[in-house]
Parts: C-alpha cells; structure tokens; sequence
C-alpha cells in the first residue's frame, strides 16, 4: 500500500509516517496536494493553522476533492480533519467541503484542549476495532458538521461537546491523533490501513457531496 502524506507545514509528519510503516505501508511525504492525491491511500496530518494549510491545498484542491469523492482511502488526522469540512473561524482559506459545516473555537475556558479524553458514542468500525476508548487531543478548534449522522466518535471538553471522528465512506477523520495514542492509537492506523488494502466501503457517516463554498 503506497501513502502519501500531504505536507502543508504539519509538525507531526515523522511520528505519522512512522506509524503506517509499521501497520506495512509505504510512505512519501508528499507537498503537491494533486500528486498526493494519486496515491493508494491519502494522509492529512495534523499540527498547524488552517489558513496556511488551504492555501497549500488550494492548487490541487479539485483534483484531491474528486479523489476522495471517489473512493480514495484517507486518515485525516486532527487539522487534517478540520480541512475536510468547509471554512474555519481559524482563518481564511477553503477546505475540502467533502462534509458540509464549519470549524469554530472550542466553547471552553481552557484552550487549547491537550491531553486524553474519553471517545462516547463510537459506531466507526476501524476505532472499535482498535479498542480506543481514550485518545489524545490537541486542538483548540472543533469540526461542527451540518449532518451529525457522519459523525462515528465524540468527546467532551468542559461543556464542548463536538465531533473527535467523522467518517465519509472511505474517508476517516480523526480530531485526536492516534499516533499519539498508545498501542490502541497505533492499533488504529493498521486497522484502516488494512481496511484501505482490502478496499473496504464502510457504511457508517453521510456521503460525499457537500456543498461547495462561495470562493
């Protein structure tokens, strides 16, 4: 299984290439978002701003919005998540619009939110079947899609509850950052690269089509 890993300036690239070496892929930190896009399976990393992470996306934005729409398989991981949706408070840019909705500031006192914290809810299949129960965060923004039926995990910050994992067919985004998560984080990086190797069209979340927003 060939991964790319899009690198728009994320500071966690290593810890990430490391761990879907170790689930047998292999990787190349890629910085065209359209050459990135024709891998067989596509890493968002996390670490970063979203402004200057959609304007390095910008240039293949369509070209990697189509793949995924299309099937291709993709771990996005914390901001790598916030680029599927629309826009962010953060800053200004486009995301991918793959879900519809938008990032906004976590409504609580401590920002950011850094440290484990308990998943609820979990349906997605790949987060189950690592067993993740508890998981790493580091995130001051949280995804607010428009259709809550995407949403596979969530998680609680003082009275903030919002979306730690969101699944579009192929596609799995993830608030928290598994390779940070212990053996049940690493568990879950095989798991979906597994699931991209098999070719594996999970049902759980809404699927692609998202409305596009206005430039």
């Amino acid at each position: 299984m060939n991964a790319a890993i899009f690198d728009y300036g994320a500071g966690n690239l290593h810890s990430l290439a490391k761990a879907l070496e170790s689930a047998g892929a292999r990787v190349a930190i890629e910085p065209d978002p359209a050459r990135a896009a024709g891998a067989e399976l596509l890493v968002l990393p996390g670490v970063g701003a979203f402004a200057a992470a959609a304007e390095r996306l910008e240039p293949g934005r369509e070209r990697m919005r189509e793949a995924l729409a299309g099937g291709l398989p993709c771990l996005a991981v914390c901001l790598g998540m916030q680029l599927l949706f629309e826009a962010s408070e953060e800053g200004p840019g486009r995301g991918l619009a793959l879900l519809a909705g938008e990032v906004t500031r976590l409504a609580a006192r401590r920002v950011p939110h850094i440290g484990w914290n308990r998943l609820d809810e979990v349906r997605d299949p790949r987060i189950a079947e690592a067993g993740l129960g508890i998981a790493y965060f580091a995130n001051g923004y949280a995804c607010r899609p428009r259709d809550p039926s995407c949403v596979t995990a969530w998680t609680t910050h003082e009275a903030d509850r919002f979306a730690a994992a969101v699944r579009v067919h192929s596609v799995l985004g993830v608030q928290f950052h598994p390779e940070k998560s212990s053996r049940q984080g690493l568990a879950l990086v095989r798991a979906f690269v597994r699931e991209a190797e098999r070719g594996d069209r999970v049902a759980a979340g809404a699927p692609p089509g998202a409305r596009e927003p206005r430039p």
